[in-house]
Formats: structure tokens, sequence, C-alpha cells
């Protein structure tokens, strides 16, 4: 057996609770190319690129794949175990065999850092085997270190762009829109901030979703105020904290359990389940203190062929929102836009006609897969970037936050039948890309 010897900066704690890995403490000589490296070095090179893929938000099946397509060019042979924020893996060779267990200090989505890395994988065969070990960590040091495209400010106005389109969507008209625009876009604005300053999830959420709500009851109230408007436009506060929605670790749970990966999506989804629960929770408490009320929309009287176009632009921007906030750049998100366009109101037509609400959304989801995979073809934009932005708009926020809503009440009949309804959703819509995963993608269809 082969074993990394740590030398002394590796050992020396950071003032912060994860550890950092210095990377290019692995490399012995500067001048040697990675195929003809040491075994630790080469191994270094395949963790590394696995617990960045792990960061940018892709899925356990995803990460070893990659693990795998760096490791066979140099030699070795790798195997994995995945989770949430934490690998432990082990590359041989040879009769000698490396381990490692590395984590991330926090599940987050990029992206633009993961279309960046499936470009290194990618060309990692062709071309980058002619580096060194020393030059292939500083081409990660680049990735690692990409500054985020927006800034919170603008990060803001994409969640409230998003939610407004949520909040017609789920069938609010423009008072709603108007307030939702605002609630939402102080709300992601403050949950950015903490999450720049490494706010822990229960914290961040909470925060923020409770700005989101204050401030979509306080626009209303001076709406009543300076319009009379009617009280009954409150509705549209539940599309205000919509933008915490964990689409990414709700969709790559199921895509990792299709997998039989059921360690990695056990944990995306008590993940995503956490998150939504305290969203629901925190919306709930402050709906008590202020006395605002999950009820119906007022119906806005529109005939099929008006109601079809605005939702078609209303999924478009609802899912270029959701998109710019996973850091997406503004081209990937436009392609993620018109895909959530056309599968979204698909979706919604057909709950129209009457279809089960979790039939629908598996058709949606399975024609955003189809879509994506063909764009993938096209410009290799990962699937999932295009994916889970198109169909996080599908996921039944209203369903669970009514769920929770009636469920403190007691109401347990109701809150009951509301969750059931967005647990059949939740489960219909990773199914729908699986299927469109299996019919698209031969490596994804078969399980040697």
């Amino acid at each position: 057996m082969t074993q990394h010897q740590a030398s002394p900066s590796d050992l020396v704690p950071d003032a912060h609770h994860h550890m950092t890995i210095h990377w290019h403490n692995f490399v012995k000589d500067d001048e040697v190319l990675v195929t003809e490296a040491s075994l630790a070095e080469r191994a270094s090179i395949v963790g590394r690129v696995g617990l960045m893929l792990l960061g940018a938000g892709t899925g356990a099946w995803r990460v070893r794949e990659a693990m795998n397509s760096v490791a066979r060019p140099l030699g070795l042979t790798c195997a994995a175990d995945v989770g949430l924020i934490s690998i432990e893996y082990t590359c041989f060779e040879h009769g000698h065999h490396y381990s490692q267990t590395m984590s991330l200090p926090n599940s987050g989505v990029n992206t633009d850092k993961l279309h960046a890395m499936e470009i290194f994988v990618n060309n990692f065969a062709e071309t980058l085997t002619n580096l060194t070990v020393h030059q292939l960590h500083t081409e990660l040091d680049k990735i690692d270190s990409k500054p985020g495209n927006y800034s919170p400010l603008q990060v803001g106005l994409a969640s409230a762009l998003a939610c407004a389109a949520f909040v017609f969507l789920l069938g609010g008209g423009p008072i709603e829109m108007f307030c939702a625009f605002f609630g939402a876009g102080v709300g992601n604005f403050v949950r950015r901030l903490m999450l720049d300053r490494h706010i822990t999830l229960f914290a961040n959420v909470s925060v923020g979703v409770a700005a989101a709500c204050l401030t979509y009851a306080g626009v209303l109230a001076l709406l009543r105020l300076g319009f009379d408007v009617a009280a009954a436009h409150e509705a549209g506060y539940i599309g205000a904290m919509l933008f915490v929605i964990p689409g990414f670790p709700f969709i790559t749970s199921g895509l990792d359990m299709a997998k039989l990966d059921m360690r990695s999506g056990l944990e995306r989804g008590m993940f995503a389940i956490l998150t939504i629960v305290v969203a629901t929770l925190t919306g709930w408490v402050v709906a008590m203190l202020i006395q605002l009320r999950p009820e119906n929309f007022l119906p806005l009287g529109l005939s099929f062929w008006p109601l079809l176009g605005l939702r078609l632009g209303a999924s478009f921007c609802g899912v270029f929102g959701f998109s710019l906030m996973f850091n997406s750049p503004v081209k990937m998100a436009t392609t993620a836009g018109i895909i959530g366009a056309l599968a979204n109101t698909l979706r919604l037509t057909l709950v129209g006609f009457a279809l089960p609400a979790a039939v629908a959304a598996f058709l949606g989801a399975l024609l955003s897969g189809l879509l994506a995979s063909l764009v993938n073809l096209k410009n290799g934009y990962p699937r999932i970037s295009l994916t889970v932005p198109a169909i996080v708009i599908m996921v039944p926020g209203l369903y669970m936050y009514r769920a929770m809503f009636n469920l403190g009440l007691s109401n347990l009949n109701v809150g009951g039948t509301w969750l059931v309804q967005a647990a059949m959703v939740v489960l219909a819509l990773p199914l729908g890309l699986a299927c469109a995963r299996i019919l698209t993608d031969k490596s994804w269809r078969h399980a040697d």
C-alpha cells in the first residue's frame, strides 16, 4: 500500500471547521508529466476533480463518471463513494492503492463552474495529460477561483423576476406579482449576503424567507393605503418565498437513487426536505404573526390562447431567473428558459385538461430532459444545468406550504391531502428526467 505522508503545512488547522486541502503540496517534481507522476500525485488530480464537481452541485453519478474519465488516462482504477458534501475514494495501480476522504463545508450550486469542469474533464484525455501535476492543479485553481457572475443585487433581481412569474403561474394577478417581486427580491438579496458570509443553512433560509414575507406584506399594505387594494391579494405572499426551493438537491436526489447511489440520493433528499421544512415553518410563523392566510387567488378570467401565451412568457422568465440564481451565464440561462417555457406550459395545459398533476409533471420533466439532451449534443451545456432550472418552476412549493400551514393548525385532513399531492409531483419530476436520460444517454442507461 502507498500512503501520502502529510507535510507540516497540511497539518496546520485553519480558523474554520473544515481544513483546507493544499493541493500543490502533493507535487514532488514540477517537471514530470502527470502520466509519469507518482500514484499519490495522480490520485490527487482525480480526487480534486470529483470534489469540485460535487461542490458545483452535480449528482453522485456524474461525479463518479468524471473521476473515472480522469483516472483512465492516468492508468488508474478509481472506486468512489459520494455523498452530499463528502467523497471517499481509492485509486488502484499494480497492487498499490491510495485512498482519500474529502469534504466540503457546504452544499451549493454553480452551473458556470459545472460547465467549466465538464470542459476540463472532456478535454483531459486528449490535451491535459501533456501537462505536469502542478500545471493541472493550476488549471483547476483557475476554475475554483472563478468569481460569481452576479452581485447580490443582481441575484435579488433574478429571484424577483422568477418569483413574480411563479406567482402568475400559480394563478396570481398583477398585484400579487408586484408584491412578490419586491418580497422575493429583498428576501434573496438578504439570503445571498448571508451566504457570502457563510451563515449556516437554517439561519440563511429562515431569515431570507422572513424578509420576503414581511416585505410582501409591507408592499401590499402600502398599496391598500394608497390605492384601496383588496386584502384578498395577500395570497401571493407564498410566491415571494419560493426562491428557497432546493431544486438541485431535489432532482439530483431522485436521479442518484435511480442509479442506486442511495447514500447520495438520501442525503440530498434529506437536505432538500430540511430546507423546505425550515422555509415553510418560517413562513407559517410570520403569517401567524402578521395575519396572512394562503387563500385561493382571485380568478383572472383569461381565455385559452391569451393564457397560453402568458404562460409561455412567465415560464421563460421564471426559469431564466432561477438559472441566473444558479450562476448560469446569460446564454445558458436563456437556453434553459426556452426549454422551461415549453415544458412547463405543456404541464400546465395538461393540468387544465384535467390530467392528474403528477402525470403532467412527469411529462413536462420528460420533455425538458429530451430537449436538454438535444442542446447538450449541440453546444455541450451540462444537461443538469438546463433541466433543473427548467423544472424547479414545476416543484409544488404552494402545495408544500399549504400542507405545513394546515398541519400547523391541526387541520390534518387538509394538510395531509396537500402533502400527498406535493409528494406525488416531487416524485414525478426526477422520474421524468430519468426516463429522458434512459432514452437519450447510453452510458446512463446501463448499470455496468
